[in-house]
């Protein structure tokens, strides 16, 4: 007779990442309600701002974080199998995502500058700074441990028995990119 190990299921990453998350959530949560309410009030303000923004760039955005997420767990699932050679070159494109979404940030960010944007002109201004600034920190905290989990895969770290780094980071950007699905419509999209 055999006897079957049971494993329960869970959730993937480190606990302290999950409560992380949770937190940040919650705090652009707030941001989030705050943008959507005070659109409402002030749609006069909101419209030009919007208007003034980039689907294109937004659209590419999109791209880049929901690519960098599929290659982030691509590299989890090569690390449970052994494969730490692959996982690397899996982080390596998640990397390559997450700096992407930056330089294209930048680049709009810079644009804004240039035409002579105030970064706190009215309540689309600042909520747009707000959001967007807090957003574009999180996603370079991502490029950050994108890299160096990359640099410690490189050096054979991980594995099937070790990849909670790995997971961990991935939990934390997929949060970065969740946040970018609800930025992107209520701030680029929804007029």
């Amino acid at each position: 007779m055999t006897s079957a190990v049971h494993h329960e299921p869970r959730l993937a990453g480190d606990g302290v990442v999950w409560l992380l998350v949770l937190a940040e959530l919650l705090t652009f949560g707030l941001l989030f309600v705050s943008f959507a309410v005070t659109r409402h009030l002030q749609p006069e303000v909101f419209g030009p701002g919007q208007a003034a923004l980039s689907l294109h760039t937004g659209a590419l955005n999109t791209l880049l974080l929901v690519a960098a997420s599929w290659a982030a767990v691509r590299a989890v699932r090569c690390f449970e199998a052994d494969q730490g050679r692959a996982g690397a070159h899996w982080l390596l494109a998640a990397l390559s995502g997450a700096i992407g979404f930056l330089v294209v940030k930048t680049h709009e960010f810079a644009g804004k500058v240039q035409a002579g944007f105030d970064w706190a002109t009215d309540s689309f201004t600042l909520l747009y700074t707000l959001l967007t600034g807090f957003h574009y920190l999180h996603v370079l905290v991502g490029a950050i441990v994108f890299a160096v989990l990359w640099f410690k895969a490189r050096a054979g770290a991980y594995g099937r028995a070790n990849h909670m780094g790995p997971a961990s980071g991935a939990v934390f950007w997929h949060m970065v990119d969740l946040l970018w699905m609800v930025l992107f419509p209520l701030v680029y999209v929804i007029r």
